[in-house]
């Protein structure tokens, strides 16, 4: 078992001590940087309130990517069992011709 990496992240002008596995590290790091990053845009392009305001912000961004994945790979699915539906049955009309 591999032992854990204690770091600090800033997000939001507040550091968040951590403690996690060192595989974890790349993606939480990265995650930050993207917040810190979305937060400085809607600071600078929308007249915000407070920081509360502007990680609502964030959380409803990420949220919303991920919920359209899910959409999108959910409609990807049903076009392709679709497809593979409609090429099993044309096999099968095929093979009882014989």
């Amino acid at each position: 078992m591999a032992e854990k990496l204690k770091i600090k992240l800033s997000i939001a002008d507040r550091v968040y001590p951590l403690t996690i596995d060192p595989s974890q590290e790349e993606g939480l790091r990265k995650a930050a940087k993207n917040i810190e990053q979305l937060a400085k845009k809607f600071e600078q392009n929308y007249a915000v309130r407070d920081k509360q305001d502007v990680l609502a912000m964030c959380a409803l961004q990420f949220a919303s990517k991920i919920e359209q994945r899910g959409i999108d790979t959910m409609e990807d699915t049903k076009d392709v069992v679709e497809r593979l539906t409609a090429l099993d049955e044309l096999v099968n009309a095929k093979l009882s011709l014989k």
